[in-house]
């Protein structure tokens, strides 16, 4: 007869599965702390154990889903967030993050409208974010709805009145709808609450050069290149909002004769500067 099976199949040992969700747990602490210092593949790689650990826990998926979004993986995030809303369905005070979240990821994807619905939804249950209010601000800008971005701008703004962002992006609007007045006063605004806030410093530039105030423009756009050498890209640009208006004005600036040199200078900078230790 053929042996007993207890002594043909190796001895298997039991894990506990409540010390494993908290081993998931303190993984994903952890990978939210790496992230913090940009050691963002680190991170990846403990979020993905910690939701292997934890499957059940919606923490670890939506740790998982933040740090793909930051690792410009947007669809990767979507399957975290998705799973971190069912595990978080019935948790109010956890979910609308995981739907702001989510909304980010849809707009990642250029899906838009999908960005719209889970930003409201988080916005339905936990009103009066002001991060969350701006990025459904832009949303509607993504889709042409000014007045509606505006209105969330707006939003974002009365809860907080030092969100310049918000107000930078209220003049994108504007200088977009040929209001070119407003849009200078709001980019005066944003510069007015952080003075070494590249982007509406560079769009105010802008408005002034276009207007003929050529010199005061070029100051003005090389004290914001010097801050941030990354707007003189018009694809940053473009990912940053500017419209078609706008970029057509920075363009036409920037092939300035003091511009091109002063980006030369900060590229040249660039070059000799040490690179940080990885």
């Amino acid at each position: 007869m053929p042996p007993a099976l207890s002594q043909v199949v190796p001895h298997v040992l039991q894990l506990d599965s409540t010390q494993l969700e908290k081993t998931g747990v303190a993984l994903a602490q952890e990978a939210a702390q790496l992230a913090q210092f940009q050691q963002l593949e680190l991170a990846l790689t403990r979020a993905q154990l910690a939701t292997q650990l934890a499957p059940q826990t919606y923490q670890a998926w939506a740790i998982l889903g933040v740090l793909s979004l930051e690792a410009q993986q947007p669809r990767q995030a979507i399957v975290a967030l998705e799973r971190a809303r069912s595990l978080s369905r019935n948790d109010p005070k956890a979910l609308p993050s995981v739907l702001f979240s989510l909304g980010n990821a849809y707009f990642q994807q250029n899906n838009y409208p999908a960005a719209v619905r889970e930003l409201q939804a988080g916005l339905a249950l936990k009103p009066n974010t002001p991060d969350a209010l701006f990025d459904l601000g832009n949303a509607y800008y993504k889709l042409q709805r000014f007045q509606d971005a505006i209105a969330q701008y707006s939003k974002a703004i009365a809860q907080d009145k030092q969100f310049w962002p918000a107000i930078n992006n209220i003049g994108l609007v504007k200088y977009e709808a040929g209001d070119i007045a407003t849009a200078i006063r709001q980019w005066q605004s944003a510069i007015a609450i952080d003075a070494k806030a590249s982007e509406p410093k560079l769009a105010l530039a802008v408005a002034l050069y276009t207007q003929g105030r050529q010199d005061q423009g070029l100051a003005l756009a090389e004290a914001a290149l010097k801050l941030d050498g990354s707007y003189a890209s018009v694809d940053f640009l473009k990912e940053n909002l500017w419209g078609d208006r706008l970029l057509a004005d920075t363009k036409k600036m920037l092939a300035a004769p003091r511009l091109r040199a002063t980006i030369a200078q900060i590229e040249a900078l660039k070059r000799r500067s040490p690179q940080a230790p990885r």
